[in-house]
């Protein structure tokens, strides 16, 4: 509707994954680098994480747009799949029918699928998006099918795309033969203020735009703000605010045009209308006697409490899936000793018994 008004070829804010518009951030380069570099080494897995909206998923359609012709790629988006549904989720995403067949039956047709495809010189690569609701033993069904193997050379390799919640699942204690196989792993951070504009102005090009002032530098601060540097949420903004400029006839989009927009979205998604504590949070000098080092700006809460950087709340993060971590360890090593000693007073019982019998 808004693409001729600007001059645009196509919509450049598409919410469907493109990777004609793959916009390479620090990050983003770095997760590409390391699927490419999984690639290469052709055995082990590969793990990319981010928070939602943060382009794994485009980042794995790129990868595939660019496959190499020795490789035999399938993708799967996982619900929350069994081991069996899983192998015969696997097997129908290579074309291999599955229908009527016991999970042995098709682990048998995917192993000869895999030897055949070595055989004339090509690899199979499965990409697994939304890893995250695959429970454990699904995971480890994953490790499982990964040990199809010709001459010590794997025959399947395997990309995990997931959020967040994906890593601690990974560092459960019974995990650790599966991590053991990780070569690279990669975790997708939204984009930067900078970032954000650059994206912004790749995909309008991407689209056609001929690069004519249309943006204020405020806009695209209040865009950031607004969607913290989340490529999907830039994306439903940005789609909003060109149609907005498209039917109030503007040739400047400002500050004042993006708030109008957010102001729409905020009342469509029921979004309340106060800022979060973040949003409020304000900058502030720290006062320090003279000759001393002076401390980084820090931020505060109108409450006056004060916000900690992410790497604070990260590392807090990373301490309390180690101290989790321990505490399982700890819990099964008391499981089995006192499983040991049950069995241990079992048989002194069983023992007593047969001499009184006797």
């Amino acid at each position: 509707m808004y693409e001729s008004y600007y001059g645009l070829d196509s919509k450049p804010f598409q919410l469907t994954p493109d990777p004609a518009f793959f916009f390479a951030s620090k990050w983003h380069k770095r997760a590409m680098s390391y699927l490419q570099y999984g690639l290469s080494q052709a055995e082990g897995f590969i793990v990319i994480t981010g928070d939602i909206g943060t382009g794994k998923t485009t980042i794995a359609n790129s990868l595939l747009a660019d496959i190499q012709d020795d490789i035999v790629a399938a993708q799967i988006v996982t619900p929350k799949l069994t081991p069996d549904e899983l192998v015969k989720m696997v097997a129908a995403k290579f074309e291999l029918d599955t229908a009527g067949k016991s999970k042995a039956d098709i682990l048998d047709e995917l192993e000869t699928f895999l030897f055949t495809l070595s055989q004339r010189g090509q690899r199979a690569l499965l990409l697994v998006d939304e890893a995250q609701n695959l429970p454990l033993e699904t995971i480890e069904e994953l490790r499982m099918l990964s040990n199809f193997q010709q001459k010590g050379k794997p025959l399947l390799q395997s990309f995990l795309l997931g959020q967040e919640e994906l890593q601690p699942i990974l560092r459960a204690p019974n995990m650790e033969q599966f991590r053991q196989r990780i070569v690279a792993s990669c975790h997708l951070a939204p984009l930067t203020q900078e970032e954000t504009r650059a994206y912004i102005e790749y995909r309008m090009q991407h689209a056609g735009w001929n690069g004519d002032a249309l943006f204020a530098d405020a806009a695209f601060e209040r865009i950031y703000q607004f969607t913290r540097g989340v490529p999907r949420k830039i994306n439903t903004l940005m789609d909003r605010i060109l149609l907005f400029g498209f039917l109030e006839e503007l040739e400047v989009l400002t500050e004042e045009a993006v708030n109008a927009v957010i102001d729409e979205v905020r009342e469509e998604m029921f979004v309340p209308d106060k800022p979060s504590v973040a949003d409020e949070a304000e900058e502030i000098e720290v006062s320090v006697p003279e000759g001393t080092h002076k401390p980084a700006k820090k931020l505060l809460t109108p409450n006056g409490n004060e916000i900690q950087d992410a790497e604070y709340y990260k590392a807090m993060l990373s301490e309390l899936v180690d101290a989790l971590d321990d505490a399982i360890s700890h819990k099964i090593k008391l499981t089995q000793y006192i499983d040991k000693l049950l069995k241990k007073k079992y048989r002194t019982y069983v023992r007593l018994k047969s001499d009184e019998d006797q």
